[in-house]
């Protein structure tokens, strides 16, 4: 059954990110960034995450913490590419439209998919190669040259 709602409230935003977290820490490509470096405990995680997309969605939660730093920290300890970056959007994609249609569903998509490329970008620098949201994808889902997974090669959105 397709969703039929916008997300609405914070309580949506808990089982969206309930279910990506679910799907990313046992994702085999970015799951060990959850799992094995940043150790990442969800019930402590969640409210955080929540708040800050509260905030990026509704403007209604305070979010005074540094996003970038644990990425950065990560990045230190293993390389985030444009893979890793591209999944999680392919993963974020997949949940929200599982879940919800409507305007700010399709807004939080489009704000991972900014927050991706910024994060990669401030990361790998400002040429890190993104290879776009379109395109054509290899047998490993990564466009040419190792770019960012095109979200055209998306297979879980019916799947979430």
């Amino acid at each position: 059954m397709r969703a039929t709602r916008d997300i609405s409230d914070r309580d949506d935003l808990d089982v969206i990110l309930r279910r990506f977290y679910g799907a990313a820490f046992a994702d085999p490509l970015i799951g060990p960034f959850f799992t094995e470096i940043a150790g990442t405990d969800l019930e402590v995680h969640l409210p955080r995450i929540t708040d800050f997309w509260e905030r990026a969605l509704f403007r209604t939660a305070d979010y005074g913490r540094d996003a970038f730093a644990p990425h950065a920290a990560l990045h230190s300890a293993r390389p985030l590419t444009a893979a890793h970056f591209g999944r999680w959007v392919q993963l974020w994609h997949a949940t929200v439209d599982g879940l919800h249609q409507g305007p700010r569903a399709e807004r939080a998509k489009a704000q991972g998919e900014r927050i991706a490329v910024a994060m990669l970008r401030r990361l790998a620098g400002p040429d890190a190669a993104t290879g776009g949201t379109g395109g054509e994808a290899g047998a490993d889902g990564a466009t040419g040259g190792g770019g960012f997974v095109p979200l055209a090669a998306l297979e879980l959105r019916s799947a979430a």
